[in-house]
């Protein structure tokens, strides 16, 4: 049985710029919002968008992740035909052979596709905060003949430099392709959100493949070789959220835009495009007496008798009595000891800050960094960790800056 069209999600991202957060987990396991993570985006995307196979190509530390999506069920893709697949790199006689490349990552995989014989194949990031309507996206695709299509945003001029750029004619056909440009010809930047023919996708990741000079990756060389050939190309214009993650700072933002749904325009609330996700099944969370919470998210199973301004607190974080935190990100399990200051900063999982710590500090005049402490680790009381600071292991005593 064919299906029209099948999704796969490349979620083998190390994410080597979010440092002590993706040291044992894949960036796409990271967790956003209170009680999600990354990967739930996309995967909500295909079951809003009514796409029900979607392979999620891992790589890099892919356990918590694989047990995490386990057989689909939070997003309604545990399905006998179909469903979610995670599909790691073929073990070959000679060992792992590891993606080497977006494009050599599908190409691994034509079998998984050819399995659902799909008209189309859409190809989606695991690494992005994004709410889409991916039919939407495919019916301009059909109602351009397209061989291929890719989602653009509009950015900033002054910004276009840093991305991938489509330049496009007033049709939106594409007629040439920017990768990082100095001289930009056009701010409509990809999101690395694609949809192919399934037979355009075959033929030109085979083709790829066989070339021993290609780096075998979407941007640097499968665009390129279909501009080359003349192919039918659009740029869809997408006006949603959309977000990549890839940085401390930009995970912290994005973390407080959920704050602000009505100018933010990410919506976590939306019972329209719910964002589904593997819970944690907690019991409510708890705000004593003597707690203060303003303006914050506060998730299962949090228990507060300190101050919390400004944050996203995931499920089970404790905060003790006289314990302050303002423009902070603190994921799950974690406990804040009573008297200790935490500001504009991103706690990772199962963190222990000890007494009257600090950590981090609110920028002075815009200026000051996001602090940043890895999983597991246990702040010593009376430590201070200055707003720079990237923490990965147990500080006992002392300043680190």
């Amino acid at each position: 049985m064919a299906k029209e069209m099948i999704a796969m999600l490349l979620a083998g991202g190390q994410g080597s710029r979010l440092y002590a957060l993706t040291q044992k987990l894949a960036k796409p396991a990271v967790p956003f919002g209170g009680k999600y993570r990354i990967i739930d985006f996309p995967l909500s995307n295909c079951v809003n968008s009514g796409i029900d196979t979607v392979g999620i190509l891992t790589q890099y530390q892919p356990l918590v992740l694989n047990e995490y999506i386990g057989n689909g069920q939070p997003w309604d893709l545990d399905r006998l035909h179909g469903g979610v697949h995670v599909l790691p790199p073929y073990q070959q006689a000679s060992g792992s052979d590891w993606y080497k490349g977006t494009a050599n990552a599908i190409y691994q995989n034509l079998s998984f596709i050819e399995r659902y014989n799909p008209q189309y194949v859409i190809i989606l990031s695991g690494d992005q905060i994004c709410k889409q309507d991916y039919s939407d996206f495919l019916r301009f695709h059909k109602e351009k003949d397209a061989e291929f299509s890719v989602a653009v945003m509009e950015v900033p001029w002054e910004e276009a430099s840093r991305f991938g750029l489509m330049v496009a004619g007033e049709d939106d056909r594409i007629t040439e392709f920017q990768e990082k440009p100095k001289e930009p010809k056009s701010n409509l930047a990809s999101m690395g959100i694609y949809i192919f023919n399934w037979d355009i996708l075959k033929k030109y990741l085979i083709e790829d493949e066989a070339d021993p000079n290609s780096e075998n990756d979407f941007g640097n060389n499968i665009i390129p070789n279909l501009l080359r050939d003349g192919r039918r190309m659009y740029a869809y214009h997408f006006s949603g959220y959309w977000k990549d993650v890839g940085t401390i700072s930009s995970l912290w933002e994005a973390n407080m835009e959920v704050l602000d749904p009505e100018h933010s325009g990410i919506n976590l609330f939306d019972e329209n495009w719910k964002i589904y996700s593997r819970n944690s099944g907690m019991t409510g969370h708890r705000i004593s007496a003597d707690a203060v919470v303003e303006d914050s998210m506060i998730t299962d199973g949090c228990r507060i008798d300190g101050h919390v301004k400004h944050s996203i607190l995931f499920a089970g974080v404790q905060v003790e009595k006289g314990a302050e935190i303002e423009d902070a990100v603190i994921m799950g399990g974690t406990v804040i000891k009573e008297g200790a200051v935490v500001k504009h900063c991103i706690i990772a999982e199962g963190v222990v800050i000890g007494k009257n710590a600090v950590v981090g500090a609110m920028p002075d005049a815009g200026q000051g960094g996001v602090a940043t402490v890895g999983s597991g680790v246990h702040i010593g009381d009376n430590v201070k960790v200055g707003p720079n600071a990237m923490i990965d292991s147990d500080v006992e005593g002392g300043e680190v800056q």
